[in-house]
C-alpha cells in the first residue's frame, strides 16, 4: 500500500517525495529552489491546470459522441457533408495564416543534420545507455552480425569469408558516398594527411577524395574522418588488429555516426503503473542528465558495467583539436494528457500523470543545463520533450501552457523546453498546421506513427462501418495523405533547418536486409529522421542518409501540391464488401496472437517493450501502439458483425497455447492455457470486448489496472 507524505496540500507518495528532495533537488546541477518552493509551486500548478486537463479530455468524449451519432444517422459517402459537420462541431478548425516556427537554441542534431533516431524504454537502464551510446557504431559489426548481406558467419571464431563480404560491401558504400577521384576504395593501400589534405594511394597511384571538402579530420594514429551529408564516417586504421593486419591499407573498421538522437521513453514502451515504477523511470533519466548512470550486468559469465560514452576527439584538417559528441542527443517522451496517477494526489484525487512527467523530467534535465565542462546532452542549452497523443490544437496549446508554467516554477528562461508534437491522432493530423502554430516557439519535431494513427482512425470512425483488413491499411488513401501531409505541413510551417520531420519505427529488428531495401524511402520522402529499434539498425539506416541529401529533397518537394485533406478524412471502410470465413479467422488469429504476446509480458512481468514473436514466429519490436491497432480492429469488426464474440473467444483460446509455447524458455513466464483465467489473458480480452468504449481506444487504463493487481498480489 502506498505511503504518503503531505506537501503543501498534496499527498505525495513517499518514494517520489524522497527521490525529488534528495536526488532531483540535490547536487551542483540541481534547480535553484528548495523542496518547499518546489512543492508549493507544483501544488499551484496542479490547482490551475488539472481542471483544464480534465476539460480537454471531456471535449474528446463529447466530439467522439457527436461523430458516433453522425455516422449512425448518415451513410458514408458524402464526404463534403461529413467535413462540414466536423467543422461545425469544432473537430476541424480554420487553417492558420501562413507562418514560420520561431525556435532558437536548437542543437544541430535536430535542426540541420539528418540521421536515425532510436526510441528506447528509459525504465531499462541498460537499454537507455545502449541508445545513448549508439551515436557511433561499427559498420563492419552491423553487417557481419545481421542479415544485411546474404549468408551468415560460420564457426565460433572470425569467419574470414564473411569478413570479406562485409569489407566489400563497406568499400562499395564508401565509393557511393565519399568517392575517390578516379579510383575505388577497394584499391586503397595507404592513407596520409599532408598539410591538411588527405592523400590516398590506390592502385599504385596517389589520389584523393573526389570532393576534398568531405575530409573532416584525422588522428595521429592514422584514423581518418570523412563527412557525408553532415554525418561523420571514421576509417579506423590499425595494422596491429586481426582485420587491419590483413588489409593493404591497415583499415580495421569503418565506424559511422549513427543515432544522432534518441528518445528516452516514459510512455508507450514502459510499464510504469505506480510511484515505485515512476521513480525508476525518473532516476534513469536523471542519471542520463547528470552523466552518472551506470548498469552492471553479466555477459558470458563476466560482470560488465556500461556507462555513457565520452566525446570523440580528433584533429581538424588544419591540425587544430576538435571534439564531437559521443552520445545521441537525448529527448524524453512524457505521457499524454489521458492518464491519472496516484503518485501525487490533490484533494484526495489522482492528478494528471503528464503534469508530473513535465515537472520532474524537466527538473532532472536541468542537471545537464548546469554543466560547464565535460560531455553535455544539449550544447545549445535546451530540454527536449516529446509529447504524444494530443488531439488537436487546443491540447497542443495546453502543452505549451504547461511547459511555460514548468519553466516559471523551475526558474528557466522562456522556451528552454522544446517540444516534439507526435502526429498520431486524427484530429491532430487534420489540423496539423494549427497544432504547430500553437507551439511555434517550441516546436522542434513532428512525426508520423502508423500504428497509433491507425488505431485512432479506427476508433474515431467506429460507427461508420467495418474497416478494411489490417494488412490493407498500408495501401489506403488516407494513410498516403497522412504521411505526405505531415511532411507538406512541416515544410510549409518552416521546420526545414529548424526541426525534425520524422517517420515511424522499423518493427523487425532481425530483418536488416529488408530494412535496407525499404527504409531509404523515409529520407526520400523528406523526413530528416526516422525511428529504428536497435543500435545495429541505427548504423545501417545511417547509410541511407549518406546517400540521400534530405535538405535537397525537402527543397524539391516544398512546392508540390499539399496532400488531400479529403482523402485524409475518408475512413477506410469496407463498403458493401464481404469477407470469407477463412479470411476473418485468419485476421482474428493474427490479431489475438499479437495482443496476447504483448499483454502477457506487460501485465505479468512489467515489460513494456520487447521483441515479441508474431504468429509466424518472426520477432517484432512491440509496444502499446501495436496493441491499440489490433484491439481496435477487432472491436470494430465486432461492432459491425464481421465476427461474433464467440469467434473472438475461440481465437484467443487458439492463440494462448501458441504464445505459451513461444515463451516456454522464459522461467518467469506464467502460461495462460489451459486455465484462460489469469490477469493477462483477461486483460487481453477486455481490450477487445471493451475496446469501443475505451477513451480514444487507448490501452493504458485496462493495462495499468491489470498490472497493479498483479503487483498487489505479489506484494
Amino acid at each position: 500500500m502506498t505511503q504518503y507524505v503531505q506537501r503543501h496540500g498534496l499527498e505525495v507518495a513517499a518514494p517520489l517525495a524522497a527521490f525529488v528532495e534528495t536526488e532531483v533537488l540535490a547536487g551542483p546541477g540541481a534547480p535553484q529552489l528548495g523542496a518547499d518552493a518546489f512543492w508549493s509551486g507544483y501544488a499551484a500548478l496542479l490547482r490551475d491546470l488539472a481542471p483544464v486537463n480534465r476539460a480537454l479530455l471531456d471535449t474528446r468524449d463529447r466530439l467522439q459522441a457527436r461523430i458516433d451519432a453522425w455516422h449512425q444517422a448518415h451513410p458514408l459517402g458524402d464526404g463534403s457533408a461529413y467535413r462540414e459537420f466536423l467543422s461545425e462541431i469544432g473537430y476541424l478548425v480554420p487553417e492558420p495564416a501562413p507562418f514560420t516556427v520561431e525556435v532558437s537554441g536548437v542543437d544541430a542534431e535536430i535542426a540541420t543534420v539528418a540521421g536515425p533516431q532510436l526510441v528506447v524504454p528509459v525504465m531499462n537502464a541498460r537499454f537507455a545507455l545502449n541508445a545513448a551510446n549508439a551515436r557511433w557504431g561499427s559498420l563492419y559489426d552491423a553487417l557481419y552480425g545481421s542479415d544485411a548481406i546474404p549468408g551468415a558467419a560460420e564457426g565460433r571464431g572470425y569467419d574470414a569469408k564473411r569478413g570479406a563480404q562485409v569489407i566489400a560491401w563497406a568499400r562499395a558504400h564508401l565509393d557511393k558516398v565519399v568517392p575517390l577521384a578516379g579510383k575505388g576504395w577497394a584499391d586503397v593501400t595507404a592513407l596520409e594527411v599532408v598539410d591538411g589534405v588527405l592523400l590516398v594511394t590506390a592502385g599504385g597511384l596517389e589520389t584523393g577524395l573526389a570532393d576534398p571538402a568531405q575530409f573532416a579530420g584525422y588522428r595521429e594514429g592514422g584514423d581518418i574522418l570523412l563527412r557525408a551529408n553532415g554525418l561523420l564516417i571514421e576509417i579506423v586504421v590499425d595494422r596491429d588488429s586481426a582485420i587491419g593486419a590483413e588489409d593493404p591499407a591497415g583499415i580495421a573498421d569503418v565506424r559511422l555516426e549513427a543515432a544522432l538522437t534518441a528518445i528516452q521513453d516514459c510512455e508507450d514502451s514502459v510499464a510504469a503503473v505506480d510511484a515505485e515504477d515512476k521513480c525508476l523511470v525518473y532516476r534513469n533519466w536523471l542519471g542520463l542528465m547528470t552523466g552518472d548512470l551506470a548498469e552492471t550486468f553479466d555477459k558470458g559469465g563476466k560482470a560488465m558495467t556500461r556507462r555513457l560514452a565520452p566525446d570523440v576527439s580528433f584533429l581538424a584538417p588544419d591540425g587544430s583539436a576538435a571534439t564531437h559528441p559521443g552520445r545521441a542527443l537525448m529527448l524524453v517522451r512524457n505521457v499524454g494528457h489521458l492518464m491519472m496517477t496516484d503518485a501525487v494526489r490533490l484533494d484526495g484525487q489522482d492528478t494528471p500523470e503528464g503534469i508530473m512527467d513535465a515537472v520532474v523530467t524537466v527538473a532532472c534535465a536541468m542537471h545537464d543545463l548546469a554543466r560547464t565542462e565535460g560531455p553535455r546532452n544539449s550544447r545549445a542549452g535546451s530540454v527536449y520533450v516529446v509529447k504524444p497523443k494530443m488531439h488537436g490544437p487546443e491540447e497542443v496549446a495546453f502543452a505549451d501552457t504547461l511547459f511555460a508554467r514548468v519553466e516559471a516554477l523551475l526558474g528557466l528562461p522562456e522556451n528552454t523546453v522544446k517540444l516534439g508534437v507526435m502526429d498520431e491522432e486524427r484530429r491532430t493530423s487534420a489540423n496539423l498546421a494549427a497544432c504547430i502554430a500553437a507551439v511555434r516557439r517550441r516546436c522542434v519535431f513532428i512525426n508520423t506513427g502508423f500504428l497509433d494513427r491507425t488505431g485512432d482512425e479506427i476508433h474515431t470512425s467506429m460507427k461508420a462501418g467495418p474497416v478494411i483488413p489490417r494488412g490493407e491499411m498500408a495501401g489506403s488513401a488516407w494513410l498516403k495523405a497522412y504521411e505526405d501531409g505531415n511532411v507538406d505541413t512541416g515544410l510549409a510551417c518552416g521546420l526545414r533547418g529548424q526541426a525534425q520531420i520524422g517517420k515511424g519505427m522499423w518493427a523487425k529488428p532481425d530483418a536488416m536486409a529488408e530494412m535496407l531495401a525499404a527504409k531509404i524511402a523515409h529520407p526520400k520522402a523528406g523526413a530528416n529522421t526516422a525511428w529504428v529499434p536497435s543500435p545495429t539498425a541505427a548504423v545501417l539506416h545511417a547509410t541511407h542518409y549518406h546517400e540521400v541529401d534530405v535538405a535537397a529533397v525537402q527543397s524539391e518537394i516544398a512546392g508540390r501540391a499539399p496532400a488531400s485533406r479529403e482523402a485524409l478524412l475518408t475512413p477506410p471502410i469496407m463498403a458493401g464488401r464481404n469477407l470469407s470465413d477463412d479470411a476473418v479467422r485468419h485476421e482474428l488469429d493474427n490479431a489475438c496472437q499479437s495482443i496476447l504476446g504483448y499483454v502477457v509480458r506487460w501485465v505479468d512481468q512489467g515489460i513494456g517493450c520487447s521483441k515479441v514473436p508474431d504468429i509466424n514466429d518472426i520477432a517484432l519490436m512491440e509496444d502499446r501502439a501495436t496493441l491499440r491497432i489490433s484491439s481496435q480492429h477487432i472491436a470494430n469488426w465486432l461492432e459491425h458483425g464481421i465476427c461474433t464474440a464467440e469467434d473472438v473467444e475461440a481465437a484467443f483460446r487458439r492463440m494462448a497455447p501458441k504464445v505459451d509455447a513461444q515463451n516456454a524458455g522464459d522461467p518467469a513466464y506464467r502460461p495462460m492455457a489451459p486455465g484462460f483465467d489469469g490477469e493477462a489473458f483477461n486483460a487481453a480480452r477486455a481490450l477487445v470486448f471493451e475496446g469501443a468504449a475505451q477513451p480514444s481506444g487507448y490501452t493504458e487504463p485496462l493495462l495499468h489496472a491489470a498490472r497493479r493487481r498483479v503487483k498487489a498480489a505479489a506484494a
